[in-house]
């Protein structure tokens, strides 16, 4: 087989060059270029005109929508995120963290789709057959039915899911394969985005479901190109603390579903096991009241989840005050005590601040606002919180307190819990009163600090 002319392209401005340079010749940009498949003979227009010809223009209102049915895949979490299960012809994209479970929740979903009778395959290109095996019996997984092909040639995996037409297919993972048209090493960028280009294309038209492993950088974020999280239809991360036993599955994009939802596992020595109450992992249980904790009310897409904020405001020892997050974005957390500072005249200036959200899960929408900055209030006046309230809210530099959506389910996960009082933004006072729990409606900063003091 004739390999492919090849040339390196810059992917900041698109010069091209015929050979590698570690600067571009275009923008002089450094280490931007990459290989890049030329097209073998360029288009006549006659071929243009052929093929507009054969193209089918259709008006949007004349197109009948269906809905894509759905394949479950045994695991109640993993379907949840992905948005009630696998689509047929989709292509799914998984990463996270080394040993955080990745191969593990997939080895599972496949190990109960072959004993639902449905064929699938496994390629593994990290991992011998043998060490699948060990981690299969180790699991303790019915994978009579499973098929395993240890392979990293791109031409010769395709081969396989021509020939087998596997319903549902796992490549883990897409950095270890690499194609005989290109010359650069298993990945490179342009190796990642031809293996996965062609194997998108090959299951929007066999109509087999792809699930592509991909590794992450020190950052957090996928390895590869950009592109390739644009081309694939569900985006999902692996979320946690490896020398904890609980792990976060979190979407990012999903073409045939809802984003930001939140699946919760558990890692045991039979793999990992969905929970099927998550706010329990992320309420601490203290044997008696302690100050700089709140408990947040947060909503992980459908999902409503009770996170424990703790705040420890001490003096400071240098002349820049420290303020640290572990799970809250940092920056906000500057925005907050400013706004405290002139709204709430509740100064912490001279005071170092950490905020920590307990068990390890990352909170991004600003409805924890109002938790975060009651927390700040309790520790710096050493004065626990009512044990059984719930708190949130978004603020505003103007000191406002806006509401947050969906929060009539809030506060009945909160009283479903056994919270019985909840601080929450005006605008999402329920209009009928919710059974078990007394509603506190602020809508400015000083209000919520004054009510902290009447409690």
């Amino acid at each position: 087989m004739a390999k492919a002319k090849t040339f390196y392209s810059c992917t900041e401005c698109g010069a091209s060059s015929p050979k590698w340079q570690g600067q571009c010749p275009g923008c002089g940009q450094w280490n931007t270029l990459v290989e890049t498949v030329a097209d073998t003979a360029p288009a006549s227009s006659n071929r243009f005109a052929a093929l507009a010809a054969s193209g089918k223009l259709q008006r949007l209102a004349e197109i009948d929508p269906r809905e894509e049915p759905r394949q479950p895949t045994g695991i109640e979490e993993f379907d949840r995120v992905l948005g009630g299960g696998l689509v047929q012809g989709g292509v799914v994209l998984i990463g996270g963290d080394p040993g955080i479970g990745k191969s593990t929740l997939l080895l599972q979903a496949l190990c109960r789709l072959a004993e639902a009778g449905q064929p699938v395959l496994y390629v593994s290109g990290e991992e011998s057959g043998e060490q699948v095996a060990l981690r299969a019996r180790r699991l303790q997984l019915q994978a009579s039915h499973l098929q395993l092909l240890a392979e990293i040639s791109l031409e010769k995996i395709i081969a396989i899911l021509q020939t087998e037409k596997p319903a549902v297919a796992v490549i883990d993972s897409i950095q270890t394969l690499y194609s005989e048209a290109l010359q650069s090493a298993p990945g490179s960028v342009a190796q990642v985005r031809e293996c996965a280009a062609q194997l998108t294309r090959l299951a929007k038209q066999g109509g087999t479901t792809v699930i592509l492993v991909g590794h992450v950088t020190k950052e957090g974020a996928l390895a590869g190109p950009r592109v390739l999280e644009h081309i694939v239809d569900t985006v999902l991360y692996f979320e946690g603390d490896t020398h904890s036993s609980f792990r976060l599955v979190r979407a990012f994009k999903n073409r045939f579903g809802a984003v930001n939802e939140l699946g919760v596992f558990a890692m045991t020595d039979k793999g990992l096991r969905g929970v099927s109450n998550p706010s329990a992992l992320f309420l601490s249980q203290h044997a008696q009241e302690v100050a700089g904790s709140c408990v947040l009310v947060t909503q992980e897409g459908t999902r409503p989840l009770l996170v424990e904020i703790q705040a420890l405001v001490d003096t400071a020892h240098t002349p820049s005050p420290r303020r640290l997050t572990v799970g809250l974005d940092p920056q906000r957390l500057a925005m907050l005590l400013a706004v405290l500072h002139r709204h709430g005249n509740i100064a912490c200036f001279d005071q170092d601040v950490f905020v920590n959200a307990v068990g390890g899960v990352r909170i991004q929408e600003p409805a924890a606002d109002l938790a975060v900055m009651l927390a700040i209030v309790s520790s710096l006046r050493n004065k626990p919180l009512p044990p059984k309230l719930v708190a949130f809210g978004e603020v505003g530099l103007a000191g406002e307190i806006r509401p947050a959506p969906r929060g009539q389910e809030r506060l009945k996960e909160a009283a479903k819990l056994g919270f019985t009082h909840a601080l929450i933004p005006k605008a999402n006072a329920p209009r009928q009163a919710i059974k078990g729990i007394e509603v506190i409606a602020v809508d400015r900063v000083g209000q919520a600090v004054e009510a902290l003091r009447g409690m």
